[in-house]
């Protein structure tokens, strides 16, 4: 079954379809989220900055590239802009998938749990983009991603980083957490999974984050929370707050509001015994 959806960014205005492999389901994200962020948001454009430092040599390399809870398409259409690649669109929120503004990505109403044979070991990247931190149980989600990773395939993730700055924000979108390096690569090591490079970003916003937790204490109307802690208000804090945001190098190992690192199917370790010694 498919049905057509249009992006919210004035220039997509092709028929855009879903292809239905699970039906839809209530996800741990606020609706609103994907009413104020788009691709002009600060955030949106430095995360995409770092992704491109930290990892893009891999993206240029690939064939075949999904993301798994491409919400309404932010990545997905930085990807077929800036690389001129599809990103295979997964995500179980149909209120995001209505309003993706990716070009020409296929997307897919899918629950990787599902683990459809035709998706197995299909794709060389596979982007993680600020999920993780909605899942409770991270095992069993990472063993259905890696179904549909290619051997010596790239997994990226984007995280929030530092459980200190956990929020009324963080509850309001539905972060079970935050992580720091630590915990990222505990979850990694548990599921085979071995870092490859990793970095924080967001340094000089972690100011604005500790006055964002402060200013929210006590707040319970969590559309206003989403609201107030994702806006940017004006175009000119905006662009502000993005000429902050680039006040860093990448990689950096010190301190960020969030964490991206890329990792891989860790290799076993070869067989050193020697059959003279059963001997």
């Amino acid at each position: 079954m498919k049905i057509p959806s249009v992006g919210n960014l004035g220039e997509n205005t092709s028929q855009r379809s879903i292809d239905y492999l699970s039906p839809p389901a209530a996800v741990s994200m606020a609706d609103q989220w994907f009413d104020i962020a788009d691709v002009g948001h600060f955030w949106v454009r430095r995360r995409f900055e770092v992704l491109q430092r930290l990892a893009g040599k891999w993206i240029s390399g690939a064939q075949q590239i999904a993301e798994i809870g491409c919400g309404h398409g932010l990545l997905q259409r930085q990807i077929e802009d800036s690389y001129e690649k599809e990103v295979t669109g997964f995500d179980l929120n149909e209120y995001a998938l209505k309003r993706n503004v990716s070009r020409r990505s296929l997307l897919y109403c899918y629950d990787i749990s599902q683990m459809d044979a035709g998706m197995k070991e299909r794709f060389d990247v596979i982007f993680l983009f600020d999920v993780l931190e909605h899942i409770t149980d991270e095992d069993a989600f990472l063993k259905a991603l890696l179904f549909h990773l290619k051997p010596g395939g790239k997994l990226i993730v984007n995280v929030p980083a530092g459980q200190w700055a956990y929020s009324a924000y963080d509850k309001a979108v539905g972060h079970v957490r935050r992580y720091l390096i630590g915990s990222l690569q505990e979850a990694a090591r548990r599921n085979r999974l071995e870092t490859i490079t990793w970095t924080y970003w967001g340094l000089p916003l972690v100011p604005t984050l500790l006055l964002r937790k402060l200013w929210l204490m006590g707040w319970k109307d969590q559309d206003k929370i989403v609201s107030v802690g994702l806006d940017s208000r004006t175009p000119g804090i905006n662009k502000a707050l993005g000429i902050l945001s680039r006040c860093e190098p990448i990689p950096q190992k010190l301190l960020g509001t969030s964490l991206m690192a890329v990792l891989a199917v860790r290799t076993p370790a070869p067989n050193t015994f020697d059959s003279r010694q059963a001997r």
